[in-house]
């Protein structure tokens, strides 16, 4: 079988003619263009081929409705559930861009050679992305994906390099 990553998460149905309420984990705006496919992961690992039929922006979540799928009883199982791409829908990056299942696991060290820790997770609260990073012993540290922190990745060695601005590891 081939890998899957993440594109959104139904939070909700809207409505009653079978539109779902998406929670978006991509930054790829053509992801949920009419006619384009992803895969719902239902339980048990099963897998669902939907073909998207009808996109818009509602508050800040993306509502999409899926051929063949006209009613809120057809959909409202899915809430939860992720909708997923495959390996070969993957969109070639620019130089310094990276997919998040690439960066989360990066051990991260200071430019002084001392291990931070590991990026468990990636947040996108606005004009940056922010990686968590899970330390050994304390706290988790918030790191802002920006040139002035991020000095290094390198995705094949799974390492980051960062240079922490003053009173980011307090």
């Amino acid at each position: 079988m081939t890998e899957m990553f993440n594109a959104g998460r139904i939070v909700n149905t809207h409505g009653v003619k079978g539109e779902v309420k998406v929670q978006r984990i991509t930054d790829f705006d053509d992801r949920f263009a009419i006619g384009n496919r992803l895969m719902l992961e239902k339980e048990h690992g099963q897998i669902e081929e939907l073909e998207i039929d009808g996109h818009r922006i509602h508050k800040g979540f993306d509502l999409i409705h899926f051929k063949g799928y006209d009613n809120i009883n057809d959909v409202e199982q899915w809430k939860g559930h992720y909708l997923k791409i495959t390996e070969d829908q993957l969109t070639e990056l620019d130089e310094g861009e990276f997919y998040y299942h690439e960066i989360i696991g990066c051990s991260v060290y200071l430019t002084n050679g001392d291990k931070l820790g590991n990026i468990k997770e990636i947040l996108a609260p606005g004009a940056n992305d922010v990686w968590v990073v899970q330390r050994e012993k304390g706290k988790d540290v918030l790191i802002p994906y920006i040139a002035d922190v991020v000095k290094e990745v390198d995705v094949s060695a799974q390492k980051v390099v960062i240079e922490p601005m003053e009173g980011l590891l307090d």
